[in-house]
């Protein structure tokens, strides 16, 4: 498997969803990849643009609904298309925690940065999450 695996594009056409946000699904915005060995899955680059991005990753089939949103703009002037992906409640995935390779192995530990980051999310009045 090539790295260049890990830059394709997902093809968010291709994934069946609901004609609207369904109630029983959770959104999660971010820049979307396909899952380099994994037909079924997809990454999620979770604040693609931020001081600290996240790795998330879903079964497709949890995809309940897509919403295309503007693409940010890096400082070398690359388009990052943001989706929101609406991921089916009760649905798990996972996220892909960054470590430092030493002796021994120093992880970042992002776990409570990352729900902090979520709790405010959507904890926001409208109930659909902030942008990363």
């Amino acid at each position: 498997m090539s790295i260049a695996s890990y830059l394709e594009a997902l093809p968010l056409s291709e994934i069946a969803t609901s004609e609207g946000p369904p109630r029983d699904s959770v959104p999660f915005i971010g820049y979307p990849r396909q899952h380099p060995s994994e037909k079924g899955k997809l990454l999620l680059i979770y604040d693609p643009l931020g001081t600290s991005p996240s790795i998330l990753e879903f079964r497709i089939e949890d995809v309940a609904h897509i919403d295309e949103l503007h693409s940010a703009v890096t400082q070398a002037g690359e388009g990052v298309p943001l989706v929101k992906l609406w991921i089916r409640r009760g649905a798990h995935g996972v996220i892909m925690e960054p470590f430092q390779v030493s002796d021994p192995v120093q992880f970042a530990d992002k776990r409570e940065e990352l729900r902090a980051r979520f709790s405010k999310a959507y904890s926001r009045p409208s109930g659909l999450g902030a942008a990363p």
